[in-house]
C-alpha cells in the first residue's frame, strides 16, 4: 500500500506540476501544406507553464521503490520540450518501461540550490526511479544553471550516470556542451552515445554534425537510431544526404532504415528520392515503405508519382497504401487523379477517406468528380463521408448536385451534413425547394451554413476542413 501511495503522490504532483497529463498532438510537429489556403500548419505552441513550488525531498522519498510504469508516467509529466516528436532520450534509467509520450513544452521556475544539490545527488542513486525523476527536474532548469554540473557529470566512471547526465544536457539544450558531448560519442558504453548523439540532436549546433555522421556506422542499433534522428533535425545537415541515403539502402535494421527515410523527408532532400523510390518498392519492412511514402510526398518532386501509384494499387499493408495516397495528394500532381479516383474503392476506411481528401487538395476546380467520390458520401465510416463532401465542395462540380442532395436527405451526421451544404452552395446549388428547406431548418447550423453559402461561395471557406491522419513518425 505504502508503495501505491508513494506512486499516486508522485503522479499527481507532477501532474498538477506541469497544468496536468499532456495530450498528444494528432498533427505531430511534422510540417503539413495546405495548398488551397496557401499556409503551412505547425503544432499549435502552448507556451510555457511556470511549475508550482515543490518539495523535491517528499517527491524522492515517495519515488523510491515505486511501480516502474507509474514512475515513468509521473516523470514524463514534469514536461522538458521534445522534438520531432520522440521526446525520450535513447536510454534514460525507466527505458524498458517508459512509454512515448507528447510533452507539453514545460519550465519550471528557479530551485534553490539545496534542491538542486538533492536532484545532483539523486542522478547516481541505485534506485531508477530516483534517476529519472531527477534528471526531468533538472532538465527544467536554465542550461547556464545546471550544465556545469551535468557537464562534470560525463567523465563519471559511473557509466549510468554518465547516460543519465547526456539525457539531462539535451534535455536542457545546453550549448556549452556540444564539445564534452562530441567526445561521449566515443564512450565505450552504448547508452552513453546514444544519449550524447540525441542531446546533440536537441541543442543543433552544426559543429557536430560530422561527429553524427560518423556515428551512422556504430555497431549498435539504439546509437545509429540517435545520430540519423539528430541529423535529420538539423536545419544546416545537406551536406550529409548521401550519407543518409546510404543508411536507408544498406542499414540492416529496418528501425534504423525509416529513420533515415523520414531524415531525408525533414530535409525535403530531392537527392534522397531515388533512394526513397527504391525503398518504397522494395524494403522488407512496412515501416520503412510507409515513411519513405511520406517522405516522397513531404518531398513534393514529381518523380515520386509514379511510385506512390504503384504502392496504392499493390503494397498489401493498409498504412502504406494511406501514406502514399496522402503523397499524392500533398505533391498536387494532377495527373494522378485517375489513380486517387481507384483508391476511392480501396477496402480499408483510411485509405479511401484520404483518397477524398487527396482529390479535393488538388484544387481542381470544374473538374469532374470521380464516380469513386460520389459513391464515398454513402461510406459506412462518418470520417470519409466528410471528406468526400469537403472535396466536392473543393472541385466545384455542377454535375455532382443531384448526388450531393441524395446524399444531404440521409445523412444523419451533423459535421456532415454542413459539409454537404457547402458543397451544395460552391457547386452552384441554386434549387427554390433546396435552399427552402435548409433555411427552415430546425438545427441553426444547418441554416447558418446555409445563409453562409447563400451570401458567398467562399464566406466559409475552407470549412469544415478535415484533416487527413497524422504522419509516421520515427
Amino acid at each position: 500500500m505504502q508503495r501505491i501511495l508513494g506512486l499516486a503522490i508522485a503522479t499527481l504532483a507532477f501532474s498538477s506540476l506541469s497544468g496536468g497529463p499532456a495530450a498528444a498532438d494528432a498533427q505531430g510537429s511534422m510540417k503539413v501544406r495546405i495548398k488551397n489556403i496557401g499556409v503551412d500548419h505547425f503544432r499549435s505552441d502552448q507556451g510555457r507553464h511556470r511549475g508550482l513550488p515543490i518539495d523535491v525531498t517528499a517527491l524522492l522519498t515517495a519515488a523510491r521503490g515505486a511501480p516502474a510504469m507509474v514512475c515513468a508516467l509521473a516523470a514524463n509529466a514534469i514536461g522538458n520540450s521534445g522534438w520531432g516528436g520522440w521526446n525520450d532520450a535513447p536510454s534514460t534509467p525507466l527505458s524498458a518501461a517508459k512509454a512515448t509520450m507528447n510533452d507539453g513544452d514545460f519550465e519550471s521556475n528557479p530551485m534553490p540550490a539545496s534542491d538542486l544539490q538533492q536532484l545532483y545527488t539523486g542522478l547516481a542513486s541505485e534506485d531508477r526511479c530516483v534517476r529519472e525523476l531527477s534528471v526531468h527536474l533538472i532538465g527544467t532548469q536554465k542550461a547556464e544553471v545546471v550544465g556545469p554540473e551535468l557537464v562534470s557529470r560525463l567523465g563519471s566512471g559511473d557509466t549510468a550516470l554518465r547516460a543519465v547526465a547526456a539525457l539531462g544536457l539535451g534535455l536542457v539544450e545546453a550549448q556549452s556542451a556540444i564539445d564534452p558531448l562530441i567526445r561521449t560519442l566515443r564512450d565505450g558504453s552504448v547508452d552513453v552515445r546514444a544519449n550524447s548523439a540525441w542531446a546533440l540532436g536537441r541543442i543543433e549546433n552544426g559543429r557536430s554534425l560530422a561527429p553524427l555522421v560518423a556515428l551512422f556506422g556504430d555497431a549498435a542499433e539504439k546509437v545509429r537510431l540517435a545520430a540519423v534522428s539528430s541529423v535529420g533535425q538539423m536545419d544546416d545537415s545537406t551536406s550529409s544526404i548521401p550519407a543518409l541515403v546510404r543508411v536507408l539502402r544498406q542499414d540492416a535494421s529496418p528501425a534504423v532504415r525509416r529513420v533515415a527515410a523520414w531524415a531525408l523527408g525533414n530535409l525535403e532532400a530531392r537527392e534522397g528520392v531515388t533512394a526513397l523510390i527504391d525503398a518504397l518498392a522494395r524494403d522488407s519492412d512496412s515501416r520503412v515503405r510507409e515513411m519513405s511514402a511520406w517522405a516522397l510526398g513531404n518531398i513534393e518532386d514529381g518523380r515520386g508519382v509514379a511510385a506512390l501509384g504503384a504502392a496504392i494499387r499493390g503494397d498489401a499493408e493498409e498504412r502504406v497504401r494511406e501514406t502514399a495516397v496522402w503523397g499524392l495528394g500533398n505533391i498536387g500532381d494532377r495527373s494522378a487523379m485517375d489513380i486517387l479516383a481507384a483508391a476511392t474503392a480501396d477496402r480499408n476506411p483510411n485509405v479511401r477517406g484520404t483518397a477524398a481528401w487527396a482529390i479535393g487538395n488538388m484544387d481542381d476546380e470544374g473538374a469532374h468528380a470521380p464516380p469513386g467520390l460520389l459513391k464515398l458520401l454513402h461510406d459506412e465510416d462518418t470520417d470519409t463521408r466528410l471528406k468526400a463532401a469537403w472535396a466536392l465542395g473543393q472541385l466545384e462540380d455542377a454535375s455532382a448536385l443531384p448526388a450531393i442532395r441524395d446524399a444531404l436527405k440521409v445523412e444523419k451526421n451533423d459535421r456532415v451534413r454542413r459539409a454537404l451544404i457547402r458543397a451544395l452552395m460552391k457547386s452552384g446549388e441554386s434549387s427554390q425547394e433546396t435552399l427552402t428547406q435548409l433555411l427552415s431548418s430546425s438545427d441553426p447550423q444547418i441554416r447558418e451554413a446555409a445563409v453562409r453559402g447563400i451570401a458567398g461561395a467562399d464566406s466559409f471557406d475552407p470549412w469544415p476542413w478535415p484533416w487527413p491522419r497524422p504522419r509516421p513518425f520515427p
